[in-house]
């Protein structure tokens, strides 16, 4: 546990930005979910939400709150992170990511909190925020994703033969050739087959075309095919989104979309990369024309990822705009 805050409520720990709380609470259905706030105590109330789904909080995102104006909190989701268990998936829905908020928002005493997140981070702030928008003092999103198959088949259907068709075809060797014209329920199906032979190889090749998708230079555009039966550890997140994405989120159809008007009256900032493949300026804009208190701020030659060009400091700057915004 960190240092306790002085009489004014800043800290003085010689780090800053080291968690003022870290703990794991109890959510029900076996679920522990590990959560830690940064900042000073008596800040401006705020929540960092984590892409994937299955991602989980980085040491860096404590830095995207300044620690002398808030009192943020990051947690990492059901089955995500170093949440327990690790990997989870019973009990695991939308539903119960949004009941798992508000349960960390009463546990710290927050009447209303602002709502940081992006990619699935930014599903999450939106689906919370239209259950409970009287709990929400503002929203700022990166890389707009509103949770539907649509997006999801665009990003790894047409998107990814249109801008890499080579790395197109490595995605689509990985199956038989007839599943190949419809990869996406196929490729859920293997990373959620409990043998390792068939969700392995799935795995890894779905988890490293998304990732190639996501910068707008990446390092390479064509998918280690040899690597992809090798025995490294598999990554975390295609699980949780096979999950998510097969159950299409635990939403109706353009359930965000649909719902927006209950954001009416919350001031918003979305940062959006110019060329962001996964989560492309059209969608930040279909909700900018329900949700009419949100600003879109561009972010030129940067794509998805928080780490491309210029994305992070626009980020910290819609954080703290938004802040001073809703103080007034």
């Amino acid at each position: 546990m960190a240092a306790e805050a002085d009489a004014a409520g800043s800290t003085n720990r010689a780090d800053p930005y080291s968690p003022l709380t870290s703990e794991w609470l109890s959510v029900g259905d076996s679920h522990e979910i590990y959560v830690e706030s940064v900042g000073r105590r008596d800040g401006i109330p705020a929540v960092y939400l984590h892409g994937g789904p299955g991602g989980g909080c980085q040491v860096d995102h404590r830095r995207l709150f300044d620690p002398e104006r808030f009192h943020a909190v990051l947690f990492d989701q059901r089955g995500a992170g170093r949440s327990r268990p690790m990997g989870e998936r019973n009990h695991n829905t939308l539903a119960h990511l949004i009941a798992d908020m508000e349960t960390i928002r009463e546990h710290f005493g927050f009447a209303r909190w602002m709502l940081v997140g992006g990619s699935w981070g930014a599903t999450l702030a939106l689906a919370y925020a239209e259950a409970h928008p009287d709990r929400v003092s503002g929203i700022v999103l990166r890389a707009t994703f509103l949770g539907t198959r649509a997006e999801i088949e665009t990003a790894f259907t047409q998107t990814l033969s249109r801008f890499y068709p080579g790395l197109n075809e490595d995605f689509l060797c990985v199956l038989p050739d007839e599943e190949r014209a419809r990869p996406l329920e196929p490729y859920w199906s293997r990373i959620l087959d409990p043998d390792p032979a068939v969700h392995g190889p799935a795995a890894r090749a779905w988890h490293d075309t998304e990732r190639m998708l996501s910068e707008h230079m990446p390092g390479r555009t064509r998918l280690d095919l040899a690597s992809l039966t090798s025995s490294r550890p598999l990554p975390a997140t295609p699980f949780m989104e096979a999950h998510y994405f097969a159950h299409d989120c635990f939403m109706k159809p353009n359930q965000l979309l649909d719902e927006a008007g209950r954001l009416a009256g919350i001031s918003g900032i979305i940062v959006q990369g110019r060329y962001d493949l996964l989560c492309p300026p059209a969608t930040s804009h279909a909700l900018a024309q329900r949700w009419r208190d949100a600003e879109i701020r561009v972010v030129e030659g940067a794509g998805h990822s928080l780490y491309d060009g210029g994305v992070r400091n626009a980020l910290m700057r819609a954080i703290a705009d938004l802040a001073s915004r809703t103080a007034r």
